[in-house]
């Protein structure tokens, strides 16, 4: 168990370090599509690189999304938010420390997700964030599920996994700065502060109703009944 906790520290260590890095220190050069396939590719790397050993979650979205598709146990699903919700929180605490040693007087909005005229420009409603995020992560769990069923091509899923995130990313960065994955949006609201910890408890339940809406959902559709 010890590994597989290692795992998703790991990988969730680098989602965090790579796309929120990529937003926070290139934004302006790399622009939406740049940001979203930097998601995309760290996922993608580091479900080939641990996924074999923890399952590749990364997310505690994923994780309760894949227990109610019953491919995870219940009974672990603790241990690996945990893990997921600390790896999140020392890549940011890095990126945070990088940004104050390169003269930052202060974080900003860091990479934090948000909604409304006080979150992001588009002043989206909390309605509309909630129903954005929900969706987003349960179309995420339904290509999770599919593409690692027994039926699904052996061997692609990180590659199906990897392009989802990249687009999800595409289509929702200008409405809540794409979360679907609470332990990331922890790790950007906790160092930013003031309205961002306000609204955080939203891309916790979205993202975790979503995803076990998508489990569910995905372990009907890939069952052998008709």
């Amino acid at each position: 168990m010890l590994k597989k906790l290692a795992a998703e520290f790991l990988g969730t260590f680098v989602l965090v370090l790579g796309g929120c890095g990529a937003a926070i220190f290139a934004g302006e050069g790399l622009g939406l599509t740049g940001i979203s396939l930097a998601f995309g590719l760290t996922v993608l790397t580091m479900a080939f690189t641990v996924g074999h050993i923890s399952g590749g979650h990364f997310n505690p979205a994923v994780t309760l999304g894949l227990v109610a598709a019953g491919r995870h146990p219940a009974k672990d699903a603790g241990g690996y938010i945990a893990a997921q919700v600390v790896g999140a929180l020392a890549a940011a605490g890095l990126i945070a420390f990088i940004m104050k040693d390169a003269g930052a007087k202060d974080l900003g909005q860091f990479a934090a997700n948000g909604w409304g005229p006080e979150g992001q420009h588009n002043g989206l409603s909390l309605a509309g964030a909630f129903i954005v995020e929900a969706v987003a992560t349960a179309v995420f769990l339904l290509i999770i599920v599919g593409s690692t069923s027994k039926r699904a091509p052996a061997g692609f899923a990180p590659i199906a996994i990897g392009l989802a995130l990249a687009l999800i990313h595409m289509i929702t960065i200008p409405l809540t700065n794409t979360s679907v994955n609470p332990a990331r949006s922890t790790s950007q609201a906790l160092f930013a502060g003031g309205v961002w910890i306000e609204q955080l408890w939203l891309f916790w339940v979205a993202p975790i109703v979503g995803g076990m809406l998508g489990g569910a959902a995905g372990k009907w559709l890939q069952s052998d009944e008709a």
